[in-house]
């Protein structure tokens, strides 16, 4: 861990805190749902260790690490049905490796645009709830998968 990665250590976030609803983890990572009715499904892939980018981790672990990332979007493509997936691995915020992954449909609140802009309609339609058991079934079914 370099000298910078210990200055944010003590205020991380995600140091301190699951950041959702943990349906899924390992020894390496957990997988949170996170609290947005505009975009159901919306999940981090949380390092469990305080590191601040994918290069700090060893080939290994960067690998098994993607794999969880595309198990959970097999898992929330299935549950969801959403147009696209948005993938984003940013730190700016808060510099731990941690993966959002965002469902996506034509007529949510922000399409075509990130989710961060601004909004394009003032409400998205209501869509299909999942609990986090379900996706954590569908996480593990995809992850055997592969």
């Amino acid at each position: 861990m370099s000298e910078s990665d210990l200055d944010d250590f003590d205020d991380c976030v995600l140091c301190g805190a699951p950041g959702g609803e943990v349906v899924w983890e390992s020894a390496l990572c957990r997988v949170v749902m996170v609290d947005d009715a505009d975009y159901p499904g919306y999940c981090r892939i949380i390092l469990h260790r305080h590191l601040r980018e994918m290069t700090d981790l060893p080939e290994k672990e960067r690998t098994q690490l993607m794999n969880v990332v595309f198990a959970v979007e097999r898992a929330v493509r299935c549950l969801y049905q959403p147009d696209k997936i948005n993938l984003a691995s940013l730190g700016n915020m808060t510099p731990h490796v941690h993966w959002h992954l965002i469902p996506r449909w034509r007529d949510d609140r922000h399409f075509p645009f990130p989710v961060w802009a601004a909004p394009q309609r003032a409400n998205s339609p209501g869509r299909r709830l999942v609990d986090g058991r379900q996706l954590g079934d569908g996480i593990i079914a995809a992850l055997r998968s592969t």
